[in-house]
Protein backbone atom coordinates (compact mmCIF):
# COMPACT_ATOMS: atom_id res chain seq x y z
CA UNK A 1 0.00 0.00 0.00
CA UNK A 2 1.36 3.25 -0.82
CA UNK A 3 0.57 6.65 0.10
CA UNK A 4 1.39 6.72 3.42
CA UNK A 5 3.23 9.89 3.74
CA UNK A 6 2.56 13.31 3.90
CA UNK A 7 4.65 16.58 3.39
CA UNK A 8 8.22 17.55 1.54
CA UNK A 9 10.31 18.96 3.97
CA UNK A 10 8.18 18.01 6.88
CA UNK A 11 7.25 14.76 6.36
CA UNK A 12 5.10 12.64 7.79
CA UNK A 13 4.41 8.96 7.76
CA UNK A 14 1.75 6.85 10.13
CA UNK A 15 1.36 3.34 10.18
CA UNK A 16 -1.13 0.67 11.70
CA UNK A 17 -4.68 -0.31 12.02
CA UNK A 18 -7.64 -0.06 14.48
CA UNK A 19 -7.51 -3.18 15.93
CA UNK A 20 -3.98 -3.93 15.31
CA UNK A 21 -1.01 -3.85 18.05
CA UNK A 22 -0.75 0.03 17.59
CA UNK A 23 -0.36 3.07 15.14
CA UNK A 24 2.11 5.32 14.87
CA UNK A 25 3.90 8.28 12.70
CA UNK A 26 7.37 9.16 11.87
CA UNK A 27 8.27 12.57 11.25
CA UNK A 28 11.28 13.01 8.83
CA UNK A 29 12.66 16.51 8.33
CA UNK A 30 11.63 17.72 12.15
CA UNK A 31 14.04 20.54 12.47
CA UNK A 32 16.36 20.44 15.64
CA UNK A 33 15.66 22.81 18.49
CA UNK A 34 12.31 22.58 18.92
CA UNK A 35 11.35 22.41 22.26
CA UNK A 36 9.14 19.89 23.34
CA UNK A 37 6.29 19.40 25.75
CA UNK A 38 4.93 16.07 26.60
CA UNK A 39 2.25 17.38 28.41
CA UNK A 40 1.30 19.46 25.37
CA UNK A 41 1.68 16.38 23.04
CA UNK A 42 -0.68 14.26 25.64
CA UNK A 43 -2.97 17.67 25.93
CA UNK A 44 -3.49 17.00 22.37
CA UNK A 45 -3.72 13.34 21.73
CA UNK A 46 -6.57 13.39 24.44
CA UNK A 47 -8.66 15.66 22.20
CA UNK A 48 -9.20 13.50 19.67
CA UNK A 49 -9.69 10.30 21.51
CA UNK A 50 -12.76 7.84 22.06
CA UNK A 51 -14.74 7.81 25.49
CA UNK A 52 -15.39 11.20 26.14
CA UNK A 53 -19.03 11.87 27.87
CA UNK A 54 -20.74 13.11 24.97
CA UNK A 55 -23.56 11.51 22.72
CA UNK A 56 -21.51 12.49 19.58
CA UNK A 57 -18.84 10.44 20.63
CA UNK A 58 -18.39 6.33 20.38
CA UNK A 59 -18.07 4.39 24.35
CA UNK A 60 -14.55 3.12 22.81
CA UNK A 61 -12.15 3.76 25.86
CA UNK A 62 -8.35 4.26 24.53
CA UNK A 63 -5.62 6.04 26.81
CA UNK A 64 -4.26 7.24 23.40
CA UNK A 65 -0.73 7.84 25.37
CA UNK A 66 1.98 8.87 22.80
CA UNK A 67 5.18 7.33 23.71
CA UNK A 68 7.85 9.10 21.62
CA UNK A 69 10.65 6.70 20.66
CA UNK A 70 13.66 9.05 18.89
CA UNK A 71 14.40 11.98 17.79
CA UNK A 72 14.14 14.05 21.39
CA UNK A 73 17.18 14.21 23.65
CA UNK A 74 16.81 16.00 26.87
CA UNK A 75 13.56 18.08 25.77
CA UNK A 76 14.43 19.05 22.12
CA UNK A 77 14.69 17.43 19.03
CA UNK A 78 17.69 16.28 17.26
CA UNK A 79 16.99 16.83 13.76
CA UNK A 80 16.75 12.90 13.43
CA UNK A 81 13.43 11.05 12.63
CA UNK A 82 10.84 11.20 15.70
CA UNK A 83 9.13 8.32 15.85
CA UNK A 84 5.84 7.99 18.00
CA UNK A 85 3.97 4.68 19.63
CA UNK A 86 0.10 4.86 20.15
CA UNK A 87 -0.51 1.99 21.84
CA UNK A 88 -4.47 -0.08 21.13
CA UNK A 89 -5.64 -1.02 24.70
CA UNK A 90 -9.62 -1.56 24.09
CA UNK A 91 -10.68 -3.49 20.78
CA UNK A 92 -13.37 -5.41 20.45
CA UNK A 93 -13.30 -7.21 17.28
CA UNK A 94 -15.39 -10.23 18.25
CA UNK A 95 -17.96 -6.87 17.26
CA UNK A 96 -17.18 -7.44 13.91
CA UNK A 97 -17.55 -10.94 13.16
CA UNK A 98 -21.21 -10.57 11.02
CA UNK A 99 -19.35 -8.24 8.98
CA UNK A 100 -16.44 -10.44 8.08
CA UNK A 101 -18.27 -11.53 4.38
CA UNK A 102 -20.48 -8.71 4.27
CA UNK A 103 -19.46 -4.87 2.75
CA UNK A 104 -20.76 -1.83 5.11
CA UNK A 105 -22.30 0.67 3.49
CA UNK A 106 -20.33 4.02 3.58
CA UNK A 107 -17.17 2.47 4.18
CA UNK A 108 -14.10 1.27 2.29
CA UNK A 109 -14.66 -2.39 2.94
CA UNK A 110 -15.90 -2.96 -0.62
CA UNK A 111 -13.67 -0.40 -2.37
CA UNK A 112 -10.39 -1.83 -0.52
CA UNK A 113 -11.59 -5.71 -1.08
CA UNK A 114 -11.60 -4.95 -4.95
CA UNK A 115 -8.47 -3.27 -4.74
CA UNK A 116 -6.11 -5.43 -2.91
CA UNK A 117 -8.45 -8.91 -2.96
CA UNK A 118 -8.54 -8.54 1.10
CA UNK A 119 -9.94 -6.17 3.98
CA UNK A 120 -9.22 -5.94 7.51
CA UNK A 121 -12.88 -6.00 8.78
CA UNK A 122 -12.28 -5.51 12.21
CA UNK A 123 -12.89 -2.39 12.21
CA UNK A 124 -11.69 -1.38 9.13
CA UNK A 125 -7.93 -1.18 9.20
CA UNK A 126 -6.81 1.46 7.66
CA UNK A 127 -9.95 3.00 7.04
CA UNK A 128 -10.35 3.42 10.47
CA UNK A 129 -10.77 7.09 11.89
CA UNK A 130 -8.43 5.28 14.93
CA UNK A 131 -5.46 5.59 12.06
CA UNK A 132 -5.85 9.93 12.74
CA UNK A 133 -4.58 9.04 16.30
CA UNK A 134 -1.11 9.32 14.79
CA UNK A 135 -1.32 12.30 12.49
CA UNK A 136 -2.60 14.83 15.60
CA UNK A 137 0.56 13.15 17.44
CA UNK A 138 3.16 14.08 14.17
CA UNK A 139 0.35 17.49 14.68
CA UNK A 140 1.80 18.25 17.86
CA UNK A 141 5.06 18.29 16.66
CA UNK A 142 4.09 20.78 14.18
CA UNK A 143 2.29 22.73 16.31
CA UNK A 144 5.09 23.22 18.24
CA UNK A 145 7.29 24.50 15.44
CA UNK A 146 4.71 26.62 14.45
CA UNK A 147 4.50 28.23 17.81
CA UNK A 148 8.45 29.56 17.52
CA UNK A 149 6.89 31.87 14.98
CA UNK A 150 3.51 32.60 16.53
CA UNK A 151 1.66 30.97 14.31
CA UNK A 152 -1.43 29.56 15.58
CA UNK A 153 -4.43 26.96 13.66
CA UNK A 154 -7.81 26.96 15.07
CA UNK A 155 -10.51 24.51 14.10
CA UNK A 156 -14.50 24.31 15.31
CA UNK A 157 -17.81 22.91 14.83
CA UNK A 158 -19.12 25.55 12.56
CA UNK A 159 -22.12 23.30 11.55
CA UNK A 160 -23.78 20.11 12.99
CA UNK A 161 -26.81 18.16 12.59
CA UNK A 162 -28.31 21.13 10.26
CA UNK A 163 -27.57 23.65 13.41
CA UNK A 164 -25.24 26.71 11.68
CA UNK A 165 -23.32 28.31 14.97
CA UNK A 166 -23.66 31.82 14.90
CA UNK A 167 -21.06 33.28 17.04
CA UNK A 168 -17.85 32.79 16.54
CA UNK A 169 -16.07 33.03 20.70
CA UNK A 170 -12.75 30.85 20.52
CA UNK A 171 -12.74 30.65 24.09
CA UNK A 172 -16.26 29.03 24.61
CA UNK A 173 -14.80 25.55 21.76
CA UNK A 174 -13.44 23.72 24.91
CA UNK A 175 -16.26 24.71 26.85
CA UNK A 176 -19.33 22.59 25.08
CA UNK A 177 -19.09 19.01 23.92
CA UNK A 178 -19.24 19.79 20.76
CA UNK A 179 -16.81 22.20 20.31
CA UNK A 180 -18.78 25.16 19.24
CA UNK A 181 -17.73 28.73 19.04
CA UNK A 182 -21.47 29.32 19.97
CA UNK A 183 -23.05 28.38 23.25
CA UNK A 184 -26.30 28.23 22.50
CA UNK A 185 -26.12 26.60 19.25
CA UNK A 186 -23.70 24.54 21.14
CA UNK A 187 -26.43 23.10 23.20
CA UNK A 188 -28.98 22.68 20.28
CA UNK A 189 -26.23 20.40 18.63
CA UNK A 190 -25.93 18.65 21.43
CA UNK A 191 -29.59 17.88 21.45
CA UNK A 192 -30.00 17.32 17.82
CA UNK A 193 -26.77 14.95 18.08
CA UNK A 194 -28.84 13.01 20.90
CA UNK A 195 -31.82 12.46 18.80
CA UNK A 196 -29.69 10.65 16.00
CA UNK A 197 -28.25 8.52 18.41
CA UNK A 198 -31.36 7.61 20.46
CA UNK A 199 -33.02 6.99 16.72
CA UNK A 200 -30.00 4.52 15.74
CA UNK A 201 -28.57 6.87 13.27
CA UNK A 202 -25.89 9.32 12.58
CA UNK A 203 -25.25 13.02 11.51
CA UNK A 204 -22.53 15.22 9.99
CA UNK A 205 -21.24 18.83 10.27
CA UNK A 206 -19.29 21.64 8.98
CA UNK A 207 -15.78 22.28 10.56
CA UNK A 208 -14.33 25.75 10.01
CA UNK A 209 -10.35 26.20 10.52
CA UNK A 210 -8.53 29.81 11.41
CA UNK A 211 -5.02 29.84 11.14
CA UNK A 212 -3.48 32.99 12.50
CA UNK A 213 0.28 34.55 11.51
CA UNK A 214 1.44 32.44 9.22
CA UNK A 215 2.33 35.92 6.66
CA UNK A 216 3.15 36.21 3.05
CA UNK A 217 4.67 33.95 1.09
CA UNK A 218 3.60 30.49 2.16
CA UNK A 219 2.96 28.08 -1.22
CA UNK A 220 4.86 26.84 -3.83
CA UNK A 221 3.15 27.64 -7.34
CA UNK A 222 1.98 26.23 -10.00
CA UNK A 223 1.05 22.67 -8.19
CA UNK A 224 1.87 23.07 -4.72
CA UNK A 225 -0.08 26.19 -3.69
CA UNK A 226 -1.03 26.67 -0.18
CA UNK A 227 -4.26 25.99 -0.70
CA UNK A 228 -3.86 22.89 -2.67
CA UNK A 229 -1.77 21.54 0.05
CA UNK A 230 -4.18 22.34 2.73
CA UNK A 231 -7.12 20.87 0.72
CA UNK A 232 -4.87 17.45 0.13
CA UNK A 233 -4.10 17.36 4.14
CA UNK A 234 -7.64 17.86 4.82
CA UNK A 235 -9.48 16.05 2.30
CA UNK A 236 -6.99 13.06 2.78
CA UNK A 237 -9.12 12.56 6.19
CA UNK A 238 -11.20 10.13 5.65
CA UNK A 239 -14.58 11.52 6.92
CA UNK A 240 -14.21 15.14 4.60
CA UNK A 241 -16.09 15.00 1.46
CA UNK A 242 -15.39 19.11 0.54
CA UNK A 243 -13.11 22.13 1.33
CA UNK A 244 -14.02 25.86 0.86
CA UNK A 245 -11.73 28.69 1.27
CA UNK A 246 -12.66 32.20 1.99
CA UNK A 247 -16.42 33.08 0.73
CA UNK A 248 -15.78 29.59 -1.08
CA UNK A 249 -18.39 28.42 -3.36
CA UNK A 250 -20.39 31.78 -2.79
CA UNK A 251 -18.20 33.26 -4.70
CA UNK A 252 -19.63 31.86 -7.52
CA UNK A 253 -22.53 33.88 -7.02
CA UNK A 254 -20.52 36.72 -6.61
CA UNK A 255 -19.15 39.52 -9.06
CA UNK A 256 -14.69 40.90 -9.37
CA UNK A 257 -15.52 44.34 -7.22
CA UNK A 258 -17.16 42.31 -4.48
CA UNK A 259 -15.37 39.09 -4.53
CA UNK A 260 -12.00 40.79 -4.88
CA UNK A 261 -10.02 41.73 -1.48
CA UNK A 262 -9.36 45.56 -1.78
CA UNK A 263 -5.88 46.63 -0.11
CA UNK A 264 -5.15 49.96 0.98
CA UNK A 265 -2.12 51.06 2.78
CA UNK A 266 0.09 48.50 5.02
CA UNK A 267 -0.88 46.98 3.08
CA UNK A 268 -4.46 46.24 4.56
CA UNK A 269 -7.22 43.92 2.89
CA UNK A 270 -10.58 45.56 3.37
CA UNK A 271 -12.10 41.65 3.20
CA UNK A 272 -10.87 38.66 3.00
CA UNK A 273 -13.15 36.48 0.66
CA UNK A 274 -9.91 35.20 -0.35
CA UNK A 275 -9.30 33.11 2.87
CA UNK A 276 -5.85 34.39 3.26
CA UNK A 277 -4.08 32.95 0.17
CA UNK A 278 -3.94 34.53 -3.15
CA UNK A 279 -2.61 32.90 -6.55
CA UNK A 280 -1.36 29.85 -4.09
CA UNK A 281 0.69 31.85 -1.91
CA UNK A 282 -0.44 33.22 1.35
CA UNK A 283 -1.24 37.44 1.50
CA UNK A 284 -0.69 37.81 5.39
CA UNK A 285 -4.42 37.85 5.78
CA UNK A 286 -5.57 34.70 8.52
CA UNK A 287 -6.23 31.71 6.64
CA UNK A 288 -9.82 30.36 6.90
CA UNK A 289 -11.39 27.10 5.46
CA UNK A 290 -14.41 25.35 5.60
CA UNK A 291 -14.73 21.60 5.83
CA UNK A 292 -17.79 19.02 5.10
CA UNK A 293 -17.55 16.12 7.62
CA UNK A 294 -20.27 13.44 6.19
CA UNK A 295 -22.25 11.11 8.60
CA UNK A 296 -20.93 8.73 10.24
CA UNK A 297 -21.46 5.15 7.81
CA UNK A 298 -21.49 3.22 10.98
CA UNK A 299 -25.06 3.30 12.03
CA UNK A 300 -27.54 0.27 13.83
CA UNK A 301 -30.28 0.34 11.43
CA UNK A 302 -30.65 -2.30 8.64
CA UNK A 303 -29.62 -1.45 5.20
CA UNK A 304 -28.84 -3.13 2.19
CA UNK A 305 -25.69 -4.35 0.81
CA UNK A 306 -24.30 -7.01 -1.01
CA UNK A 307 -21.40 -10.21 0.34
CA UNK A 308 -17.82 -10.98 -0.98
CA UNK A 309 -19.65 -13.25 -3.27
CA UNK A 310 -21.79 -10.31 -4.59
CA UNK A 311 -25.14 -11.83 -3.38
CA UNK A 312 -27.78 -9.24 -2.36
CA UNK A 313 -28.17 -9.00 1.94
CA UNK A 314 -28.96 -7.09 4.73
CA UNK A 315 -26.82 -5.36 7.87
CA UNK A 316 -27.06 -4.25 10.94
CA UNK A 317 -23.96 -2.93 12.38
CA UNK A 318 -22.96 -3.59 16.04
CA UNK A 319 -19.90 -2.20 17.85
CA UNK A 320 -19.02 1.26 19.42
CA UNK A 321 -19.57 4.03 16.48
CA UNK A 322 -19.75 7.73 16.46
CA UNK A 323 -22.86 9.49 16.11
CA UNK A 324 -21.53 13.00 15.04
CA UNK A 325 -17.58 13.21 14.16
CA UNK A 326 -17.07 16.93 14.41
CA UNK A 327 -15.89 17.06 18.07
CA UNK A 328 -13.40 14.41 17.46
CA UNK A 329 -12.09 15.76 13.76
CA UNK A 330 -11.60 19.24 15.14
CA UNK A 331 -7.64 18.18 16.77
CA UNK A 332 -7.45 16.03 13.09
CA UNK A 333 -7.97 19.22 10.98
CA UNK A 334 -5.74 21.31 12.64
CA UNK A 335 -3.40 18.50 12.53
CA UNK A 336 -3.05 18.56 9.02
CA UNK A 337 -3.23 22.26 8.79
CA UNK A 338 -0.13 22.40 11.18
CA UNK A 339 1.43 20.01 9.27
CA UNK A 340 1.23 21.41 6.02
CA UNK A 341 1.89 25.06 6.92
CA UNK A 342 5.64 23.78 8.80
CA UNK A 343 6.30 21.89 5.43
CA UNK A 344 5.65 25.39 3.58
CA UNK A 345 7.62 27.22 5.89
CA UNK A 346 10.59 24.87 5.07
CA UNK A 347 10.31 24.54 1.88
CA UNK A 348 9.77 28.44 1.85
CA UNK A 349 13.73 29.08 2.77
CA UNK A 350 14.89 28.07 -0.17
CA UNK A 351 12.51 30.28 -2.19
CA UNK A 352 15.23 32.91 -2.52
CA UNK A 353 18.54 33.82 -2.04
Amino acid sequence: MAGNSFGDAFRVTTFGESHGSGLGCIIDGCPAGIKVNEEFLQSEMDRRKPGAKSAAVTARKESDRAEILSGVFEGMTTGTPVAILIRNENQHSKDYSNIKDVFRPGHGDYTYFEKYGIRDYRGGGRTSGRETCARVAAGAFAKMFLAQYGISVTAYTRKAAGILAEETDFTEIDRNLMRCPDKKAAEKMLAAVEEYRMNKNSCGGIVECVIKGAGTGLGEPVFDKADAMLAHAVLSIGAVKGIEFGAGFESADSDGKTNNDQMRSGPVFKTNNAGGILAGVTNGNDIIFRAAVKPVPSIFLEQETIDVNGENCSIIIEGRHDVCLCPRIIPVIEAMSAITIADLILRNRASRA
